[in-house]
């Protein structure tokens, strides 16, 4: 696409969905054998990234509890404390915390459940109920 401003010739990047980000930077946090670097992350993210663009989702990601972070020297290291599955129920706790009634969300996202995964949610309330 063409940059009017600038009168050059850029490929425009992907835009990213909604949390898509966080996954990816969650997912490069998991591979790592240790607590690691921002710079690090950034090096093994798809496509250029701005370390500050890696730094403000980390800290999103801390915020959330899905990492956390340890200081070393004068920056920090950044270990995973959660995988995809934990950030997606993060986001599901959120939204449903953020609600009046609890109830009608619960009920409508039950509802909205396949025959599949209503088994597989009330195997789960079972199994959760005899720990």
């Amino acid at each position: 696409m063409r940059d009017q401003d600038k009168g050059d010739l850029r490929p425009r990047s992907r835009r990213r969905g909604q949390g898509e980000l966080e996954a990816q930077v969650l997912a490069v946090l998991r591979r790592a054998c240790g607590p690691v670097t921002a710079a690090w992350v950034q090096e093994r993210l798809e496509g250029p990234l701005a370390y500050t663009t890696v730094m403000t989702i980390l800290a999103r990601l801390q915020a959330k509890g899905a990492v956390t972070r340890q200081r070393a020297g004068r920056s920090f290291v950044w270990r995973a404390e959660s995988d995809e599955a934990g950030l997606a129920a993060l986001r599901m706790r959120r939204v449903l915390d953020g609600q009046d009634d609890r109830e009608a969300v619960l009920a409508s996202f039950v509802t909205g459940l396949t025959a599949d995964d209503e088994r597989l949610l009330r195997g789960l309330l079972i199994e959760t109920a005899r720990d």
